[in-house]
């Protein structure tokens, strides 16, 4: 028989998706074949402890649950022989998660937002030599960054919405010139949001001044960037999931329905009553156009593994804009991600298979490449030394 693959499932993390990140987890888990896969659970508590044996799983729920910070090391003491914490702060002290990192055969990274999202992980995965699932440090980093990322869809000639970045000590030094300029270059509603977070946590929509400053502070609470953006009158959300690595293929489109104003936290995850609507009830031409414009992005980020790309469009015109990039979106079983996936004919025990192919895909493609240039200097002198 062959050997099962030891697939790391990371999950939790110190962002404010922590919760989320849990139950996509815990999904993406037991949907493992497991003659093909053994899951192997890797938990990161909201103070960046790394649980590596044990029940990571189990201890963090029960954080989130009870909403006690100190329930982990709670339960760390509780598990002493099971459990090896590591702090994030001190990663000298590597305490054994380099070796319990080295047993793996490949990553599932399920961490959604800053410390996992970001390119963090990733990086980590890199020195390590693991194959991971999903984009590499740089389109993480891009991903998770609104500005930098509009400055790349920028550069390619992708259509995205007028917007400004403000600095938090900027608006802290000057709050009213902040407001004042903001106010000259757009129209209310308008959009604040924080440049490096995700699941629309800090988000908000001005509709007047006082909205305005409420949001700007707001945002401010979670970034030292701040984005402002230009209201699309008619607003439709409509996202489309990508999967591939040089060349990936876009699901059908689908369109979100939220049960507010706008899609934001509370609509996303606490009153389920937001509609999915797979497939958007588009033309052929404009779902044409969203799954052409959703493979320009993924490929625009250097994306790699998946993404969900999402999207604005105005409802009247028909004008089509990028929003973001999700380079670890959602990923429980009615996520949209799977979900269009599933309505393209890949299911989710399947899609799983894929990004774990792709992951070793992608890794073994990166082997190819020469290391060091002073490494293949010297290699060559020392063979033309032989020769001599």
């Amino acid at each position: 028989m062959n050997k099962r693959l030891r697939v790391g499932v990371i999950f939790g993390g110190r962002s404010g998706e922590h919760e989320v990140s849990l139950a996509s987890a815990r999904s993406v888990m037991a949907a493992m074949d497991k003659n093909k896969y053994e899951p192997v659970p890797i938990g990161i508590t909201k103070e960046g402890q790394w649980l590596l044996s044990g029940e990571p799983m189990r201890t963090l729920e029960q954080a989130v649950g009870q909403r006690l910070q100190q329930v982990a090391l709670a339960a760390q003491a509780f598990h002493a022989r099971e459990l090896v914490p590591v702090s994030s702060n001190t990663p000298s002290a590597d305490g054994g998660r380099s070796a319990a990192l080295a047993s793996l055969d490949v990553a599932f990274p399920v961490l959604h937002g800053p410390f996992g999202e970001d390119g963090t992980v990733q990086g980590l995965l890199e020195l390590a030599g693991i194959p991971y699932v999903g984009a590499g440090v740089v389109a993480s980093a891009v991903g998770m960054d609104k500005a930098v990322m509009k400055d790349v869809f920028k550069a390619h000639g992708l259509p995205i919405v007028r917007h400004q970045v403000i600095l938090r000590k900027a608006w802290e030094a000057g709050p009213a010139r902040i407001v004042h300029e903001a106010e000259a270059a757009f129209a209310y509603p308008c959009f604040v949001k924080p440049a490096c977070l995700g699941s629309s946590v800090g988000v908000t929509k001005a509709h007047d001044r006082a909205e305005l400053e409420a949001g700007l502070a707001e945002a401010a609470r979670y970034d030292r960037k701040i984005i402002i953006e230009e209201g699309v009158p008619h607003t439709r959300e409509i996202e489309c999931s990508v999967l591939g690595n040089d060349d990936p293929i876009a699901s059908v489109p689908g369109e979100i329905v939220p049960s507010r104003e706008f899609y934001d936290y509370a609509a996303k995850y606490l009153d389920n009553a937001s509609r999915l609507l797979i497939p958007a009830p588009l033309s052929p031409g404009l779902a044409g156009r969203v799954r052409e414009l959703a493979i320009a992005a993924f490929k625009a980020i250097d994306g790699a593994g998946m993404a969900r790309v999402d999207f604005l469009l105005n409802g009247a015109s028909g004008d089509l804009y990028l929003n973001e990039v999700n380079t670890i979106p959602g990923f429980t079983a009615i996520s949209m991600y799977p979900k269009l996936w599933e309505a393209s004919g890949i299911s989710y025990p399947e899609l799983i298979d894929r990004l774990i192919a792709l992951a070793l895909e992608r890794h073994a493609d990166r082997a190819r490449s020469v290391a060091t240039y002073l490494g293949q200097a010297l290699g060559a002198q020392k063979q033309g030394e032989a020769t001599c």
